[in-house]
């Protein structure tokens, strides 16, 4: 039986995350392009006063493209095709990450249940938090390849690295070594997963409360239900993705072909002093439009399947 659980937990996280990464691949895309360093900044002129004569200078000032500019950009000088960049090795891996995900989340949740308190909130960040560990222990080659091609820039027509190629091009060029960068900026994100499913799991526990109360009687599930689900992903994913966001620009940073970003405090403070703290937030509205329907996507499917699936093994 335990068994069977853990396949229907690998099976359901694997659905929802599958569904998500295809109708949500462009919006990445774009996310991890204003991320980069390579990303063309507009100067436009500041007036600073207070020199020594006394006058005011004009100097530059880098101004972040916006989301439509890069939509445009990409358009225009790479075509409609770029923006599935990376689609590839996001699908081959979405499936395995989200299914190790939810089956670690659910196995680690049976264990701290009977160490602390059970469900309660530090059972949920735990165990959120241990499955973090663990799938991007396991995954960060992948989600290094991903990045990789999404921030390769070829001119519409020009032949583009697949995923085999790109691999074998970071292997001869890196080693190794080259397939774990951002692997500590990806940890430092577990941050943010343990807040989502802390969210996740209140608002969920809420809903069930006011769904079993005496004026709410019956145990069937209605469409409603999980609507009510996606509704509470939307809003945790939401608060958790503003809340943590920095490391997603550092771990762009630190996957960059080539980069001066070696470490993870290191990467940030040359962000901080070159491009101002601002920079830390650049790609945070494809991220939001992108990450909160497809957290509600998965977080919903998979509830959806595990509900169908354990009721039909009854």
């Amino acid at each position: 039986m335990a068994q069977k659980d853990t396949f229907l937990h690998l099976f359901a996280g694997g659905c929802g995350g599958t569904v998500g990464a295809i109708m949500t691949c462009p919006l990445e895309v774009l996310k991890t392009r204003l991320q980069s360093s390579g990303l063309t900044l507009r100067p436009v002129f500041q007036v600073q006063l207070g020199t020594l004569s006394g006058t005011s200078v004009l100097r530059p000032a880098p101004v972040t493209p916006g989301l439509l500019q890069v939509l445009r950009s990409i358009l225009e000088k790479e075509g409609p095709r770029s923006l599935f960049r990376g689609l590839g090795p996001n699908l081959v891996g979405v499936a395995p990450s989200r299914a190790i995900y939810f089956a670690a989340y659910s196995k680690s949740k049976e264990m701290f249940n009977g160490v602390l308190v059970p469900n309660s909130g530090l059972v949920h960040m735990s165990s959120a938090g241990f499955a973090a560990f663990v799938t991007n222990s396991l995954m960060n080659p992948i989600w290094m390849v991903k990045t990789r091609m999404q921030l390769e820039k070829r001119a519409r027509g020009e032949k583009k690295m697949n995923a085999l190629q790109c691999a074998r091009y970071v292997y001869r060029t890196e080693g190794v070594r080259g397939f774990y960068r951002g692997l500590t900026a990806s940890y430092a994100g577990i941050s943010e997963t343990m807040i989502c499913f802390l969210i996740y799991e209140t608002l969920k526990k809420h809903l069930a409360d006011n769904r079993f109360s005496p004026a709410n009687s019956g145990t069937d599930k209605r469409p409603s239900d999980f609507l009510n689900l996606m509704a509470a992903a939307a809003i945790a994913k939401g608060c958790a993705s503003c809340i943590a966001y920095p490391h997603e620009v550092i771990r762009t940073r630190l996957r960059e072909e080539g980069s001066k970003y070696k470490y993870f405090f290191q990467t940030g403070r040359l962000v901080a002093l070159e491009e101002g703290y601002a920079a830390f937030y650049r790609g945070l509205v494809p991220q939001l439009i992108r990450q909160i329907p497809n957290t509600a996507i998965v977080l919903s499917t998979y509830e959806l399947i595990v509900h169908l699936l354990g009721d039909a093994s009854q």
